[in-house]
């Protein structure tokens, strides 16, 4: 009797550390669907349960900021290179080298291979196409008053898409830009999906610094929408995927990160309208990294004037 206790206790600790080594916790930015659809293939591929956190940048940051004592998170990806860059700057990020990496487009890994552009957004100009049939005015022309009190922007403070947009735009051109977009009438409606919803509605005609998957997703659902790159360019962002040095669960961690960079998971991110962290991966459903008009990044002066510029944005806009 007490043999076969003892064989039962061996067995409920086994099952127990099979159970703890079978887990990896993610903290994800949107798009849902895209994360949800990760979470659920690489569970039927390895056996893993995926827990997921999904928030915007600035909801995830404040959530690791809660944890620091007792971190929870094994895997981050955020919608901000620049926010990821400040991670590795404080060490909080573990290096890796990823299967596929040899793939992936030029400049999406760092150079301490802690963050890995598995996918990237860029932003644009989204208008309602019933308010203006058809517009291509560059980022300054927005100021114009001919538009007044008709465009809105994310809130750069919870999008971190447009966080590293304004970072990118300050750095190159300055603020003269959207200090005339501020004193023209431009609002903040909240992050990215309150902004969208606030053109699309026709609140206001023109949403400047869109993240352009959530237009190309609008529009073929049959939203009355378009996008463009201004002339003068853009920032395409990669979406930094992190191993945490302190993830509790490190091997599946790693795990988790080679499958974001596997066919099926780069399939599913061109399926959500994102650009594909890999060059060989094909799409036809969106602009092309080739076909977008890019500001030319300096990621670590954006770094260090992010969070100011993001704060700034809010100030110019204050009703």
């Amino acid at each position: 009797m007490k043999k076969a206790l003892i064989v039962l206790l061996v067995l409920f600790a086994a099952a127990s550390a099979a159970m703890a080594d079978g887990i990896v916790t993610v903290y994800m930015p949107s798009p849902a669907g895209l994360a949800n659809k990760l979470a659920a293939d690489f569970e039927a591929k390895t056996g893993i349960e995926v827990r997921t956190f999904q928030g915007t940048t600035g909801e995830i940051l404040a959530r690791l900021e809660t944890e620091q004592a007792n971190p929870v998170a094994d895997v981050v990806i955020l919608a901000s290179w620049s926010d990821g860059l400040s991670m590795k700057e404080s060490g909080q990020l573990e290096s890796y080298v990823p299967a596929n990496a040899d793939k992936m487009a030029p400049g999406w890994i760092d150079d301490d291979s802690c963050l890995f552009g598995y996918s990237a957004s860029a932003v644009g100009v989204i208008y309602n196409t019933l308010i203006y049939p058809e517009l291509d005015a560059d980022w300054a022309e927005l100021a114009d008053s001919q538009y007044r009190n008709d465009i809105a922007i994310p809130d750069p403070e919870l999008s971190g898409a447009c966080k590293d947009f304004v970072a990118g735009f300050v750095n190159a051109y300055g603020w003269d830009t959207f200090e005339a977009l501020g004193a023209n009438g431009m609002v903040v409606p909240g992050a990215n999906k309150a902004a969208l919803e606030a053109v699309t509605t026709g609140e206001v005609g023109i949403l400047l610094a869109g993240v352009d998957y959530n237009a190309y997703s609008s529009i073929d659902k049959g939203e009355p929408l378009a996008i463009y790159y201004p002339a003068s360019g853009t920032v395409v962002n990669p979406r930094p995927a992190m191993i945490m040095k302190t993830a509790p669960e490190m091997d599946n961690a790693k795990l988790f990160v080679d499958y974001l960079l596997s066919d099926d998971a780069q399939r599913m991110v061109t399926e959500a309208y994102l650009l594909p962290g890999r060059m060989d991966i094909e799409y036809s459903n969106r602009s092309t990294l080739d076909e977008i008009p890019q500001i030319d990044c300096d990621w670590d002066a954006m770094m260090e004037i992010s969070t100011e510029s993001a704060a700034r944005i809010n100030e110019l806009c204050a009703r």
